[in-house]
Order: C-alpha cells, then structure tokens, then sequence
C-alpha cells in the first residue's frame, strides 16, 4: 500500500471512531441510551409475527427501570413508566408489572405515551406505535395493538407520539412523521430547505411534536429548527430568527402561550409570538442539553440540563435539584406532575419524586404514598 493510500485508509478509519464516539455519546444523552449493563446481562431471543426480537426477560427487583424514559397517569390514577429495556411498567396501587414481547407489547423501548380523546393509551417504541385500549382477554390479560409490523412503517424505530384535539395520533419515526385517523397512518411531510439523510441521524427525525391553544402544530428536527403548521401552511423558526440552536428535542406552550423549546446544543429558547429569549449555560443553566422541559399546576417550568438534573423557572429566577437535593438522575428524561400535584422526574438513574423541597428514590418496593 502507498504512502497516500496508507494515509487516506486512516484518516478514513479516524473519521469512522469519531463517528462511533459520537454515536455513543448521543445514544448516551437525551434521546438514546442503550440497555444497562445490568439489563444486558439477562437478554434472551423471542419469536413475535413482527421478527425475532431480543429482550430482557427478568423484571428489575429494586429500581423500576434502570432509565425511566416516560411517565404517565391514566384515568384510574394507575402509573405507566416507560422503560429502556423492559417495556413499559404499569404500577396498580399495589404493584408494578412489566409488560414487553412475551406479554403482547411489541416494544423494549418506550419512547413516548400519552393519552387520546377516548382515553386509550399510545406508546412510541424501537418497534413502531402500541395502542391500549382497556380491552383484557378471558384469563384477564391487558390486549394490545401494535402497529410494528413492517407493512407500517418499515420497522422503523419510533422516538415521538402526540394526541391531538382532533382525535388524530402523531408519530415521530427515524425518517419520517406519520399521522393516524383511526383507519389509515400517512406520512406528513415537512418543508425541508433541502433533502436530507433518513439514516438513525437523520435531519428527518422529528423528537417532539405539540399543538398549542390556538390549533397550531409544532414540530421539532434534527437540524432544521422548528415548524410551525397552521393548518395549510408551514413557519420555520431557526437561529436566524433566534432560536438558540436548530438540533431541537422537545415544544411545549404555556398556560400564557409562551412556546418554551428545548434544544441539544443551545439551552432553551422561550418564544413570546415576537422574539426568542435564550437561557444557556452562560448565564442560567449547567448544560445545554435539554431534554424534556413541563410546566407544572402552579405556572413554573420544569427542564432537564444534563449532567445537572432539573432547573424550575418561577418567572424571575431559576432553581438546581440535583445530587444534593437527592436526585439520583443526572440525564433527566421525563418529568409529569400527577393528578395529586406531584412531581416525578425520571432517566438513567431510576424513578424519582419531589417533596419537601427535595426528591426521593421510588422503587419497585416504594414509597408510592
């Protein structure tokens, strides 16, 4: 081999490492995270009409997850907890139960749930979209629909899910939106400026999708901004307009119709219907990651900065829970206030809940109350 060949092979061979480091950083943050060494350690083959998946077949006997992606309480005050390897965990009031392959939930990792107009459950996952439809079998089983046969999506993996006001079920795959009427999923497409990839990086990955109280439609990309859908025709916001970064994870509006976005690169971008104020880690936060941010019963913002768990936001300042406040999750993933006024965080670290001005472990065993 020539000196130019041996020099070209590797600079290829450095750029295909940096690649991977890159990789595992991302899948390490907001929107991946692989299965713990502890779930890798209990993984097994099972045969479903959608291929042939691998999973971890024992349940976790202390924490509920070792990454807790989602919560979410249904109409019975029961719990769902989005998991990283396991499925999804559904708490009764008296104990939690995990539901993946083996139980006719055709997903490990639950990216999103939420709840539509009936009151069905909808989950995104590395398989596709789950429904639950509070439909049981004669020995009492829950029943699910998936929507992870191929003929779907192309098995795609799912990284977003929304239910809008309308009834109509959004989902954000790797390479595409797809929306549901009830009877047909259809690809919606975005106004990109130009073609992009639709690999697992891809610019066509849309993390969070919302619609706000005046029936617009919000969505996130991975590069490329935010959209804005009136209806019948498209606003694209970027930081040429001041957004703090274009890598977006997660829209959602306040009570008083500010639109707060949280972004990979750039901290968080609050966005009054004329200009963008930024709070980055110059100024207001630890990291500039942001993952999940929600406003809570009382007004306040809740959101992610990782590496240094929550920041709240009453209006004039901001507010650090981390280690010190018991926050055993430095990569935040999820926060849900419930029906009792709660708040619960959670990621790679387990299933936390805030009280007394601090957070406290809920495992398997508890407290619940």
């Amino acid at each position: 081999m020539s000196n130019v060949s041996t020099s070209i092979y590797i600079l290829k061979c450095a750029g295909y490492i940096c690649s991977l480091l890159f990789l595992f950083m991302f899948l390490s943050a907001c929107n991946g995270q692989d299965n713990s060494e502890q779930e890798r350690a209990t993984i097994k083959k099972v045969e479903s009409k959608s291929g042939t998946f691998t999973f971890p077949y024992q349940a976790p006997t202390h924490q509920i997850a070792d990454y807790v992606r989602n919560i979410h309480q249904d109409k019975n005050g029961n719990f769902w907890f989005g998991t990283n390897g396991y499925g999804v965990a559904h708490f009764d009031g008296s104990s939690v139960t995990y539901y993946s392959i083996n139980e006719g939930f055709e997903g490990q990792q639950v990216t999103g749930i939420v709840e539509d107009l009936n009151k069905h459950l909808w989950f995104s996952t590395d398989k596709g979209v789950v429904k639950y439809d509070w439909s049981t079998n004669a020995q009492g089983e829950k029943q699910f629909t998936n929507y992870t046969d191929k003929k779907y999506f192309g098995g795609q993996r799912f990284w977003s899910i929304y239910a809008d006001s309308n009834g109509d079920i959004w989902g954000g795959s790797v390479s595409a939106i797809h929306k549901f009427d009830g009877v047909n999923w259809t690809i919606f497409k975005l106004p990109y400026p130009k073609e992009v990839r639709s690999d697992f990086l891809s610019k066509r990955t849309t993390w969070s999708i919302s619609e706000d109280k005046a029936g617009n439609y919000w969505f996130s990309t991975n590069g490329y901004g935010v959209f804005k859908y009136d209806g019948q025709s498209f606003t694209q916001f970027s930081k040429e307009d001041g957004l703090t970064d274009n890598d977006v994870d997660v829209i959602i509006e306040a009570r008083n119709g500010d639109m707060w976005i949280g972004t990979r690169f750039g901290g968080v971008s609050r966005y009054d219907g004329q200009s963008f104020t930024n709070y980055t880690s110059e100024d207001s936060i630890g990291n500039n990651e942001v993952c999940v941010i929600f406003e809570d019963s009382k007004g306040d913002i809740w959101f992610s900065s990782e590496g240094f768990g929550v920041y709240r936001y009453d209006g004039e300042r901001f507010s650090n829970y981390g280690e010190k406040e018991g926050l055993g999750v430095r990569a935040v993933q999820t926060i849900y206030e419930d029906r009792e006024g709660r708040l619960w965080a959670g990621g790679g670290g387990g299933l936390y809940r805030f009280e007394d001005g601090g957070f406290v472990n809920v495992t398997n065993n508890g407290p619940w109350e």
